[in-house]
């Protein structure tokens, strides 16, 4: 894997800077377009616009609708033209805190979705779930509205009001949330009985890994013999935070390869000699991108057995590259595959044993049915 910082899923980070004026996005677009109408096209139109409009227009306000159109042509609701506020606001999620309600948002046939709430937020609190579709944002329409524009209206400041339009099967309602500051605790465990580990990773950002360790190290003090890794609506975050969870995990070998449009390969490997413990993997439909590439290491090594409900499916890799003027792009530019050589971009990760949990009452779990079967496995597995 080269050096570059690659994010996936919901949250996403820089993997390089290209710094470019209006003036070398022009030469750009004719060089690489190789259609010198098209670009005299873009020219004319600056220049009607700027000559006839009723209103005076700078050319900054035109180029700046103009990368945004082109962005918004390639119809993936994970590539997006970022002014300056909605990159800061972007960024600063793999810090670990941000302010907002708590949930992470994407997108399934153009349709604005929740893949999680985040445990412990207003959006978990007020009972918002992993599949919700949020149609309205303080009333304004999602439709054709771009993932991390509508991921920026929902943030706010702590102790404002923001109210979501939620379609859940044929149920429309309201939800009113007061956004609060979201700090992400990451990984959270505990000793279960017959030394077996529980390990939870909601989300994978900067301190995931060192959290991680952390409680890894003190359950094995405790004298852990297996563990049930619980990967349920884990949304995902950086690629670089989930190869080194998984080499606690996967045996010496492939974790992840990331193909780039040119064929080119980039592959994480693990570094651990052998499985150290029996292990099994609790996921659903809110386990996306970072979370399906240790899943999926885990099921395709066979160094654990997977048990729950299809993930998400988010398969593929963005970068962000910066414009001039604090501005950026957020580009897809890549897929990745699962050591076995998958793509689960669109389709999501089959759990090995399929376990749904029952209907939530009063927006609660009564009875996990998924960690039951968890415990049976892990407990056949120590035998």
């Amino acid at each position: 894997m080269s050096r570059r910082k690659i994010i996936l899923g919901a949250i996403s980070l820089v993997v390089a800077t290209i710094i470019l004026t209006s003036g070398a996005f022009i030469y750009l677009l004719h060089a690489y377009s190789g259609d010198a109408a098209s670009t005299l096209r873009l020219f004319r139109a600056v220049q009607i616009i700027k000559s006839r409009y009723v209103e005076n227009t700078s050319v900054e306000s035109l180029m700046t609708g103009a990368i945004r159109g082109m962005v918004s042509s390639l119809g993936d609701p994970h590539s997006i033209y970022m002014d300056p506020k909605m990159l800061k606001d972007f960024m600063v999620e793999t810090e670990g805190s941000f302010g907002g309600v708590g949930i992470v948002l994407g997108a399934k046939e153009k349709v604005l979705t929740v893949i999680s709430p985040i445990e412990g937020t207003p959006g978990e609190k007020a009972g918002i779930e992993s599949g919700d579709s949020i149609i309205k944002i303080n009333g304004q329409d999602t439709k054709n509205m771009a993932l991390d524009e509508a991921v920026s209206k929902i943030r706010g400041a702590e102790g404002t009001q923001v109210v979501l339009t939620i379609l859940r099967g044929q149920l429309v309602k309201d939800y009113t949330l007061i956004r609060s500051n979201i700090q992400i605790k990451t990984v959270s465990g505990k000793m279960l009985p017959d030394k077996i580990a529980y390990l939870r990773i909601a989300m994978f950002n900067e301190q995931t890994y060192n959290e991680f360790t952390k409680k890894y190290q003190e359950l094995e003090q405790e004298g852990m013999k297996s563990i049930i890794l619980d990967l349920r609506g884990n949304p995902g975050g950086m690629l670089d935070a989930s190869v080194k969870i998984a080499n606690k995990f996967v045996p010496q070998g492939p974790v992840v390869s990331v193909i780039y449009r040119d064929g080119q390969r980039e592959t994480s490997n693990s570094n651990l000699e052998a499985v150290k413990y029996p292990c099994v993997v609790l996921v659903d439909e809110g386990s996306a991108s970072a979370s399906e590439i240790v899943a999926g290491a885990i099921q395709d090594t066979g160094a654990g057995t997977l048990v729950g409900t299809k993930t998400y499916g988010k398969g593929s890799v963005q970068t962000i590259l910066r414009l001039d003027g604090g501005a950026a792009m957020k580009l897809t530019i890549a897929k990745y595959y699962t050591p076995s050589g998958r793509s689960i971009h669109g389709t999501g990760i089959e759990p090995d044993v399929y376990v749904e949990l029952p209907p939530k009452i009063e927006g609660k779990v009564i009875q996990d049915t998924q960690m039951e079967k968890a415990l049976e496995i892990i407990k056949s597995k120590m035998h």
